[in-house]
């Protein structure tokens, strides 16, 4: 665990959310707080209403109550592009590339934002448009570097084994920029190996950049490994909150692991 780091101020607070969709109730009464710097994980059972929540954090879903303060401000109706513009990227459960696009086309669609230039003076690649691609491609080599997929830039991403796609949506979402970035399950279907070098880079990205991270994860050997304060859920509630040993040793989260009722 990274507890050497310098963890900062309160990054962004979920005070009291609730969020149903007809008469399933996806997450109810739910606080917790994120600071700057650190690598927060949220875990719990299938179902639990991990995603959802990573959803309200990005503005996917708005939730019915409660409010999400996102440094010291109160967000209310903001959808992901807005989330975007304020620092916040994203991966997803299930990956979402363009197949049929090179590694470093798929990365450069994370600068996106970062353009000025109109459309008009990109089609025609002339003056702030092409000086603008090169800086942009310049930070997009950058991150292929530290992600050590040099080899691989110029792929189309669908011919590529799924731990390595991961690690290319990982780098799109770095491209960004991101002040938070939310992992939702990054080593899902990975291998033991795939999976140490993805644990290495996220340690990495939090170390070398300063980025907070917020990630979903069912393997507890690497959310143990790799967190500084865990939160668990169940059936949309938290049960548990605090450092990898108290959560680890909570007879609420051994249960809900275990399946014990009582």
């Amino acid at each position: 665990m990274s507890s050497a780091r310098s963890i900062g101020e309160v990054l962004l607070a979920v005070e009291n959310v609730s969020l149903a969709f007809g008469g399933v109730k996806a997450l109810t009464d739910v606080s917790f707080d994120v600071r700057q710097g650190e690598i927060r994980a949220i875990i719990g059972p299938n179902g639990a209403g991990k995603s959802s929540m990573l959803n309200v954090v990005n503005g996917v879903y708005h939730p019915q109550q409660g409010a999400v303060r996102y440094r010291g401000e109160a967000r209310r109706q903001v959808d992901p592009h807005r989330a975007a513009r304020q620092g916040i990227a994203r991966t997803f459960q299930n990956i979402a590339l363009f197949k049929g696009m090179s590694v470093l086309d798929n990365i450069m669609t994370g600068r996106n934002l970062k353009m000025r230039a109109g459309l008009l003076e990109q089609a025609l690649w002339l003056g702030r448009s092409r000086r603008e691609e090169l800086a942009h491609r310049e930070q997009v080599e950058h991150i292929i570097d530290f992600l050590q997929i040099e080899h691989i830039r110029k792929t189309p991403v669908g011919r590529l084994p799924y731990g390595l796609q991961k690690r290319v949506e990982l780098a799109r979402a770095l491209a960004a920029e991101p002040v938070l970035l939310l992992l939702d399950e990054p080593m899902a279907g990975m291998n033991v190996e795939e999976k140490q070098d993805m644990c290495r880079f996220i340690l990495d990205v939090n170390e070398e950049f300063g980025t907070t991270i917020v990630l979903i994860e069912h393997d507890m050997g690497v959310v143990m490994d790799i967190s500084d304060r865990i939160v668990v859920l169940e059936y949309g509630r938290k049960i548990a909150d605090g450092l990898p040993d108290e959560v680890r040793n909570d007879s609420k989260v051994i249960d809900a692991y275990l399946g014990v009722s009582h």
